[in-house]
C-alpha cells in the first residue's frame, strides 16, 4: 500500500486507509492533517443503480467498503489489527441541470483503519454518461457544462473494523461554470486525461478550475471529500 502524510501530522492514535487513486482526495485527507495509506479496490459500479442520488452514493460507498473488508478477510489482513481501525469510503454526484451523470470511480482507503472510498457521478438531462468514446463526444460533453451549472451531492461512510459500526453522511452544492473557451476544450482534448473520466469532467483539473464561477457549499465537498463530514464522522466512529 502506498502511503500519505498530512501537512501537519495530528496526534493520530489510528491508521487511515484511502482507498482512492484521486489526487485531490489525497491531498484534502493530507491537508486535515492525517497520515494514510492507499489502497484501491473495483466494483462492478454499473450493476448498483438508485432513483435518487443520495442513495446511490451511499449505495456506491457501501460497496467499496464491504468490497475492501471482503480483501482485507481473504489476506488475513483484518485478523492483525489491533488498533482503533476505520474505513473511509466517499461518493460523489455531480447533477447537470435536471440529469445525473457518472464521473468515474474514486476508491479511498484509509488505514486506522480508517477506509475511504470516493466515487464521483454526473447525470446529464436525465441520461447517465460514461468515460467519452470519441473526440467528438468529449468535447459535446464539455460544451454542455459551458455557462451552465451542475450540483454536486458527496457522500462519506466511516467504517470502524473493530466494532463493526458504520457511520455515513452526504452534504451537497452547486457549481456554477463560465463560459469554457474551445481553446481550453481543444487541450483538454489533446492531453487526454477526460477520456479516462466518465462525463469528461474533472473539476480539479487546473484547466477547468479557474472557470468555475460559483459555488455554493464547501469546494472540498465539490472536489470530493467534504472534510467537515469527514472530520465528523471520524469522531464517532472512533
Amino acid at each position: 500500500m502506498e502511503a500519505g502524510r498530512g501537512v501537519a501530522p495530528k496526534n493520530q492514535t489510528f491508521e487511515i486507509i484511502l482507498g482512492s487513486s484521486s489526487m485531490a482526495r489525497r491531498e484534502i485527507l493530507a491537508e486535515m492533517g492525517y497520515e494514510f495509506t492507499i489502497m484501491t479496490a473495483d466494483i462492478d459500479e454499473k450493476s448498483i443503480r438508485k432513483e435518487k442520488p443520495e442513495d446511490l452514493v451511499m449505495a456506491l460507498a457501501e460497496a467499496k467498503a464491504d468490497a475492501i473488508v471482503m480483501r482485507l478477510k481473504s489476506s488475513y489482513q483484518l485478523e492483525e489489527i489491533s488498533r482503533p481501525t476505520l474505513l473511509i469510503t466517499a461518493d460523489t454526484w455531480f447533477l447537470h441541470s435536471d440529469g445525473f451523470l457518472l464521473v468515474g470511480n474514486r476508491l479511498f482507503e484509509v488505514k486506522t483503519y480508517l477506509h475511504l472510498i470516493g466515487i464521483e457521478v454526473v447525470v446529464y438531462q436525465g441520461t447517465i454518461r460514461e468515460k467519452p468514446s470519441s473526440e467528438e463526444e468529449a468535447r459535446q460533453f464539455i460544451r454542455d457544462y459551458s455557462g451552465g451549472s451542475a450540483q454536486v451531492v458527496g457522500s462519506v461512510l466511516v467504517t470502524n473494523l473493530v466494532t463493526g459500526s458504520r457511520k455515513g453522511g452526504w452534504e451537497s452544492a452547486e457549481v456554477y461554470f463560465l463560459d469554457i473557451p474551445d481553446e481550453v476544450i481543444d487541450s483538454l482534448i489533446e492531453e487526454g486525461i477526460i477520456f479516462n473520466v466518465a462525463g469528461g469532467l474533472m473539476l480539479e483539473h487546473p484547466l477547468t478550475w479557474p472557470l468555475v464561477d460559483t459555488v455554493i457549499g464547501t469546494a472540498d465537498c465539490v472536489m470530493g471529500l467534504s472534510k467537515t463530514l469527514t472530520e465528523k464522522l471520524i469522531q464517532e466512529a472512533l
